[in-house]
């Protein structure tokens, strides 16, 4: 009777030790998400899942909970809190706005020109699409966009398509488009730039954004690639970045450029946390594609899109600029 008695009095100590080596292992992730602190090839891809992070810890705090760890229970309900503060603002749209040119706007990556090209034109005519920023262009996929009717929808276009692989890109328009250069250094893959002739006031700037995926060898270059994008205007034309972003909201490098005065479209309708990227055996799990508006932009809605053949999501935006 007697060991009996003994065994949980002994292997409880030992479950809330390892309870509190766990936590302080979450309190050192969000450290690192909160600091900004990701670098090299293992920090930069983990610190994507920050939202399945708060979900674990969310799950681990209730274990804490059910062992009667005191220590681990506090740090765990102080790491929660910080997580909930920095992903479920995602999900709660902001107020829509009422004023401004409207602007419907879809960027989609091809999969190295893969994707299917008449999914992507009936969603341009479905969604009555006034720009659309295309990367991963091929010379065939721009021949298969024409073919499937493209051109009758959005007439203008500045394309840089490549034979083969991620590096083309394009921009595709229902008005009038005049191509720019100069406006930063890219890094990475084609990142064409061009000004859109809205009716009812100054053209608007689109600047189609794809650097480099964080993958081991590329980091470095993923971050100058971010880095170099231009901040948000306090003047001339309102400026729009739509692509893939090969980075989540969770990144420092891409919360920097969101400081220099942009919004991100679908955080601002309350679909921060729907995933974009992969589609391939496993469903999507991160958000890497972006629509960013500077302060005289908003968006009403966005809505995430799947096209066969493609890795990621598209991504619409109606937006409203001033």
């Amino acid at each position: 009777m007697l060991k009996v008695a003994e065994e949980p009095a002994r292997v409880r100590p030992r479950r809330s030790r390892f309870l509190v080596v766990v936590a302080v292992l979450f309190a050192a992730g969000t450290a690192v998400r909160l600091g900004g602190l990701e670098f090299g090839p293992l920090l930069v891809p983990l610190v994507s899942f920050t939202p399945y992070f708060a979900v674990a810890a969310l799950l681990t705090l209730a274990w804490a909970l059910l062992m009667r760890s005191r220590a681990a229970t506090a740090i765990l309900l102080a790491v929660c809190v910080c997580l909930a503060w920095l992903v479920i603002p995602r999900a709660i749209p902001s107020s829509a706005p009422t004023e401004g040119r409207p602007l419907r706007l879809l960027t989609a990556n091809l999969n190295g020109g893969r994707a299917d090209a008449q999914t992507v034109v009936d969603l341009v005519r479905e969604l009555d699409i006034d720009v659309f920023s295309v990367q991963e262009l091929t010379w065939s996929a721009r021949e298969r966009l024409t073919a499937a009717g493209l051109k009758e929808l959005l007439p203008y276009a500045v394309t840089q398509p490549m034979p083969r692989g991620p590096e083309g890109s394009g921009i595709y328009a229902r008005h009038p488009l005049r191509e720019r250069s100069g406006l930063f250094r890219r890094v990475g893959h084609h990142m064409p730039v061009a000004q859109v002739a809205l009716p009812g006031g100054a053209p608007v700037e689109v600047v189609v954004v794809h650097p480099v995926a964080p993958v081991p060898w590329t980091v470095d270059e993923w971050e100058a690639g971010l880095s170099n994008l231009p901040p948000a205007p306090s003047d001339g034309p309102p400026r729009v970045l739509a692509g893939d972003f090969n980075a989540t909201l969770d990144h420092v490098v891409f919360r920097r450029l969101l400081a220099t005065g942009y919004t991100d479209a679908a955080a601002a309708t309350g679909n921060g946390l729907k995933p974009t990227w992969p589609m391939r055996a496993l469903p999507p799990l991160v958000a890497i594609s972006h629509v960013l508006t500077d302060a005289r932009g908003a968006a009403v809605s966005t809505q995430v899109h799947d096209i066969p053949g493609s890795d990621h999501r598209a991504l619409s935006a109606d937006l409203r600029v001033r």
